[in-house]
């Protein structure tokens, strides 16, 4: 376009600065009041002089309605202009980015952040509805973010005054069909809290980085408003009880401004949301299972001949490998008797070249044994018994709970030849 491009022969067009379904805006500089502003330009092409006014009526309405609205979180309104048969709205340019584009380029937002951008823009429409002015159209494009800290509500492109008539186009629906509350797709008229609905959708998309109601096309997104419940917040945390109060589909049901606040207020004292389900909540690396300490490689057997003794076991399982088991140098007998009673003796039998594997079901209480389990002399008769290879370290050893008066020998037992 032309760079010596004017409109009213005062403001003068620098670069566009954003685009919305109503119209574009404008970086301008004022040239009375040397002053960078931000110009929206209405497009709209009307099939017939009557749209066009009534069109330019509804334009002229926006402006108005914002004029009227002093608050920090809003927009501020300079001036409305009707020039080449379309209205130019001046207004107040903030150096900001909309949160639409912050969540395109970022993705979801913590639920503190998010509870704080909500705070804001419920204290913007609590000041436009006691002034009379419903937004109708709150979205993450008409959120802007000004830094860390401040956030300003704009675009009351089809906000609407009680007072005065509606002014849409025979059975149209203005605004966003994924942010557009239940009543009003049925028809009803916009309300104070079918901005809340609005405010409650948009805190979800902020939150959860999708819509409540995403569908692949804006009728099937009307009709899972209008019939489905929202998909839960997986990301929420403290912010999901504000969500689904906002979100409820009977206005008479939906939470008020003054309870909105309270819990927008809890939620940022909450802190971060927890972890999402599924992931861990520290590093994986602080999950790692505990392990015994095993022989160092390298580490000869005991030689032949170890008797096994126990040390006094813990309370789990004789089953379980542990360790209790030591192995000490000592001779020890290689059989049992069979039939025979077996007789405790401080005597040492003679030493045998293997150390046996004392066999029996384990009782349960082996875990008071507290002491090694006393070696035993062999009386003259039959004998059996189990060899079993070299000895290896922590060999795993079943101990009787206590000493058998007798031992029964094992059936078909042969003697062995001398």
């Amino acid at each position: 376009m032309d760079e010596e491009r004017r409109v009213a022969g005062r403001y003068h067009l620098l670069e566009p600065i954003g685009r919305g379904g109503m119209g574009v805006v404008w970086r301008a500089h004022d040239d009375l009041l040397d002053r960078t502003v931000a110009v929206k330009e209405v497009l709209y092409h009307p099939t017939s002089e009557e749209d066009r006014e009534t069109f330019n009526r509804r334009t002229i309405r926006e402006a108005r309605a914002a004029g009227r609205i002093d608050h920090p979180n809003v927009v501020v309104v300079h001036d409305v202009i009707e020039e080449d048969g379309r209205p130019w709205i001046v207004m107040q340019l903030v150096q900001s980015r909309s949160l639409g584009q912050v969540l395109r380029e970022q993705g979801a937002l913590p639920p503190g952040r998010v509870a704080a951008i909500g705070l804001q823009v419920l204290d913007a429409l609590c000041t436009a509805h006691a002034a009379g002015v419903l937004h109708r159209d709150v979205k993450p494009e008409n959120v802007l973010l000004n830094g860390e800290t401040r956030v300003v509500l704009t675009d009351f492109g089809i906000a609407t005054m009680p007072e005065e008539a509606a002014l849409t186009m025979t059975g149209g629906i203005t605004g966003t069909p994924a942010f557009m509350p239940p009543e009003r797709l049925n028809g009803h008229p916009a309300t104070p809290e079918s901005d809340l609905w609005s405010l409650g959708a948009t805190l979800y998309a902020a939150v959860e980085g999708r819509t409540p109601f995403d569908r692949n096309s804006p009728v099937a997104t009307m009709a899972a408003i209008l019939h489905d419940d929202p998909a839960p917040p997986q990301r929420a945390g403290a912010l999901t009880p504000v969500l689904e109060g906002l979100l409820r589909k009977d206005p008479a049901r939906r939470i008020g401004a003054a309870e909105a606040a309270a819990l927008l207020n809890a939620a940022m004292a909450a802190g971060p949301a927890p972890p999402h389900p599924g992931r861990s909540p520290v590093p994986v690396a602080a999950h790692r299972p505990a392990r015994r300490s095993l022989p160092a490689r390298g580490r000869r057997p005991p030689p032949a001949g170890t008797a096994w003794t126990v040390r006094r076991p813990s309370r789990r399982s004789l089953g379980s490998p542990g360790p209790g088991v030591r192995a000490r140098p000592a001779p020890l007998s290689r059989t049992v008797p069979s039939r025979t009673a077996a007789r405790t003796s401080p005597a040492d039998p003679p030493p045998g070249p293997e150390p046996p594997l004392i066999r029996g079901r384990p009782a349960r209480a082996a875990a008071r044994v507290r002491q090694a389990t006393p070696r035993v002399r062999a009386a003259k008769g039959p004998r059996w018994a189990t060899r079993v290879p070299a000895a290896r370290p922590f060999h795993r050893v079943r101990i009787l709970a206590r000493t058998p008066r007798r031992v029964p020998a094992p059936r078909r037992a042969a003697p062995r030849p001398r």
